[in-house]
């Protein structure tokens, strides 16, 4: 187990090289170029978070965070900032004590995203990771409308030794659900991993489909616990911050999967996602293998971000 999550850091140390490159090679230039902390020291220090895609609501909130903690503790070295810097994002990223709640209750997770995000993918490599936990697991092909997601789902059951609840393309989402119910109660599965429609382009039909599997949901299978997980794609920055306000529109979403995390210098919207929208990242995934889907933990991306060793991983 070390060793997987060893090796995870390692691999986010490389995937966060664009989003490093792009956000903390600025702040180090600015820590090691001021001679003292000034309005220009801080402004400097904005401006590079912005371009990291942290958005301008959460730069602000952490750089007023950073000038409070420098005056309460009369700091006078730009480089003491640093430390500071790392914990005031970290706890913009906290994710409270029950992020992974699902885990411990029999629960119905829908996962929802526009096509192309990774959002089929995440749902296999989300199933396989709690069947290699030890639950009984089983996937539901709610997404009915793009054939290859059907057939996506399918190998990926196959791959992660996944039960799959599917029907045939262009059929009725909210009956695939309500089977996939069915079959999760029967034969007592500890989750049930929806794959839904990722269309946006018509909002409001997709607003009334996840409506109507959602009354599906609350009709049979009331005692579940309920999550609803949107997948976002973290090279389109700022734009995955706007498609999860469309969809928080459409349901209740709990949690955020970040995919592709590895292509980007984006990588910064991890945080200003949490931070805006109030709304945990409860997974990263960073390669394309099973165990590149991740739970978030905020103080392992902010050292992995600024290519901090974590403890024991030397």
């Amino acid at each position: 187990m070390a060793e997987g999550k060893k090796g995870f850091f390692g691999r986010l140390v490389e995937g966060l090289a664009k989003t490093r490159n792009n956000i903390v090679s600025g702040i180090d230039s600015i820590f090691s170029g001021f001679s003292a902390i000034d309005d220009d020291f801080f402004e400097e220090i904005e401006e590079t978070l912005i371009m990291g895609d942290l958005g301008i609501q959460t730069t602000m909130s952490i750089v007023e965070n950073l000038r409070q903690k420098v005056k309460d503790q009369h700091i006078k070295e730009p480089a003491e900032c640093k430390a500071i810097l790392m914990d005031t994002m970290k706890q913009q990223m906290d994710l409270g004590e029950n992020a992974y709640e699902f885990e411990n209750r029999k629960s119905v997770i829908l996962v929802i995203g526009v096509n192309g995000v990774g959002k089929t993918t995440s749902v296999g490599k989300l199933a396989g990771q709690l069947k290699d936990s030890g639950k009984k697991v089983i996937m539901a092909a709610a997404d009915t409308f793009r054939a290859a997601a059907i057939d996506q789902l399918t190998e990926w059951s196959n791959r992660a030794g996944v039960e799959i609840i599917a029907q045939q393309e262009g059929s009725d989402p909210a009956a695939v659900i309500f089977d996939a119910i069915a079959a999760a109660k029967s034969r007592n599965a500890d989750v049930l991993i929806c794959d839904t429609a990722g269309r946006l382009h018509n909002k409001k039909n997709l607003m009334e489909e996840l409506k109507k599997i959602n009354r599906i949901i609350d009709k049979e299978y009331p005692e579940a616990y309920r999550e609803t997980l949107v997948v976002l794609d973290g090279t389109t920055g700022q734009n995955a911050l706007s498609q999860a306000r469309q969809f928080m529109e459409a349901a209740n979403v709990t949690g955020i999967i970040l995919t592709k995390l590895d292509g980007t210098a984006k990588g910064g919207i991890a945080v200003a996602i949490q931070s805006e929208l109030g709304i945990p990242v409860k997974y990263i995934g960073i390669g394309e293998q099973i165990d590149d889907l991740q739970k978030f933990h905020a103080d392992q991306f902010i050292n992995a971000l600024f290519n901090i060793t974590e403890r024991g991983e030397d």
